[in-house]
């Protein structure tokens, strides 16, 4: 997890975010003013959050811009931590808010892998595999 606070702490100093975490997921907060659910994606990719978010501003008629420093663009690719589930991930904006939320994985998604071979417990049952050596019986 430590690759995504140092991925947050890269965002661009106007940008702000929280990263919370329970026994069931993780929730990214980040604070998108002036960025709407239309003007803002999430792609999940990789591993993975790909947030690109736009600002649409205007002026006002008559003026021009003496100095600009808010931001229009945001392009952040976040790595997740190893066990969040990106592929049940949600998000929602709400007030220049995005909040995604990220289930962690189940340990129901583990499942036994068989293991193959001939048990050796000096029985001759080998699953009916003949081993070619009929000669020194």
């Amino acid at each position: 997890m430590s690759a995504l606070r140092d991925a947050l702490r890269d965002l661009p100093d106007a940008v702000f975010a929280d990263l919370l975490e329970s026994d069931d997921g993780y929730v990214l907060l980040v604070d998108l003013p002036g960025a709407t659910a239309g003007t803002t994606e999430v792609l999940f990719e990789d591993g993975r959050i790909v947030i690109e978010a736009r600002r649409e501003k205007s002026t006002p008629e008559g003026f021009r811009y003496v100095r600009e420093d808010r931001p229009l663009f945001l392009d952040a690719e976040l790595p997740l931590p190893p066990d969040a589930d990106g592929d049940d991930a949600d998000a929602e904006m709400d007030r220049g808010v995005l909040e995604v939320t990220l289930p962690k994985r189940a340990d129901a998604d583990a499942h036994r892998i068989p293991v193959e071979g001939s048990d050796d417990d000096g029985g001759s049952d080998d699953g009916g595999v003949d081993d070619g050596d009929e000669a020194g019986a």
